[in-house]
Parts: C-alpha cells; structure tokens; sequence
C-alpha cells in the first residue's frame, strides 16, 4: 500500500494535463472529431437584395429582409444584417450589409451583397 500511494502523484499530474489539453479541444482539434457547420445570423440572398429600393420604409425593408442582427441606439438610421457559416474556428462563409434611413425611408446599401441602385451610387461617388 505504500508503494500506491508514491506512485499516485507520478500519474496524476499526466492525468491532469490531458484533462486539462481536453477542455481547449475547440483550439487544437482532435483528429477524427467531426465538426457541424454552425450558421448564426440572418440570411442574406440576391433576391432578397433586390427587392429592396429606395424610398422603402422600414417597415417594408423588414419585411423584406427580416428583422435586423444589429439595431444600434446610437446610429438608429443604419440597420445591420450578417450571415456567417463557421465549422469550429474556421469561418466557410460571411455576408454582411447595411441598410440606411433618412427619414424612415431607405436611401443606401452597402455590403457584400448589393442591389444595382446601390452599385450605381456606389462607382458614381468614387468618380
């Protein structure tokens, strides 16, 4: 009984270490450990995109797109939209876009994805 109770500190501290490697799995990553795709935030499609046009309320433009990721009280004309598609840290896929009010009507649209009236004020400022 004496000789198990001297060999107890040699295997506990490897014991240890490994629990402790196991709690940062999402870091390092396991071999053979599948990973699901995690989608978070709103969807983002073309079609969706294109139906939005200048001059819409809010209202229509939630209707539209859905109800905003990002409603920010300090910039309350500017609504935000993201789509991110990760599997573990590595990040597969992300759309963004921002909508602006004047007035509660719509006037621009930035982001990865853009309807040609957006486009069109867009490369006509840059001139």
């Amino acid at each position: 009984m004496f000789t198990a109770v001297t060999m107890l500190p040699r295997y506990l501290l490897p014991l240890l270490l490994a629990l402790a490697l196991a709690g940062c799995g999402s870091n390092i990553g396991f071999p053979g450990v599948y990973r699901i795709n995690i989608e978070q935030g709103n969807i983002i499609t073309e079609d969706m995109v294109e139906q939005l046009k200048p001059g819409m309320t809010r209202r229509q433009v939630r209707f539209v797109m859905g109800t905003p990721l990002i409603e920010d009280t300090f910039q309350p004309d500017r609504w935000d939209y993201r789509h991110t598609i990760r599997n573990g840290i590595k990040t597969l896929s992300e759309s963004r876009l921002s909508v602006f009010f004047e007035d509660d009507a719509l006037v621009n649209v930035t982001g990865t994805i853009v309807p040609e009236w957006a486009q069109v004020e867009e490369n006509s400022g840059e001139g």
